[in-house]
């Protein structure tokens, strides 16, 4: 797998990364995202992405129980999110901080 620096902060990344778009939750459950996820890395993918949309915030649910199933080291891993779409909530959108806090702690 090729890696290249990410901006200025020196991170390394996998030159492909993995989604969890239109998957995870809504297409495949939590076995099939485990078996994808697990060849991704096999093949050297440590760049893993995701957002809060996706799935109503499922996808996100499941790929973390992907990486504690397989027991993979949160220093072996770049993880990405989006923040914007939330919830029903009057602040569960947008870009305000109250939102981007909770969406990243939700998040993790």
């Amino acid at each position: 797998m090729e890696y290249r620096r990410l901006g200025s902060a020196g991170l390394k990344v996998s030159a492909l990364s993995y989604g969890a778009w239109v998957t995870f939750g809504t297409q495949i459950g939590e076995d099939a995202a485990y078996e994808l996820m697990k060849t991704a890395f096999d093949a050297g993918v440590n760049f893993f992405d995701n957002a809060e949309a996706y799935a109503g915030g499922q996808a996100e649910t499941i790929m973390g129980k992907v990486i504690q199933r397989a027991g993979w080291k949160r220093s072996d891993l770049v993880l990405s999110t989006k923040i914007f779409w939330g919830g029903p909530g009057p602040n569960d959108t947008g870009l305000s901080r109250k939102h981007i806090v909770e969406g990243v702690d939700a998040a993790l």
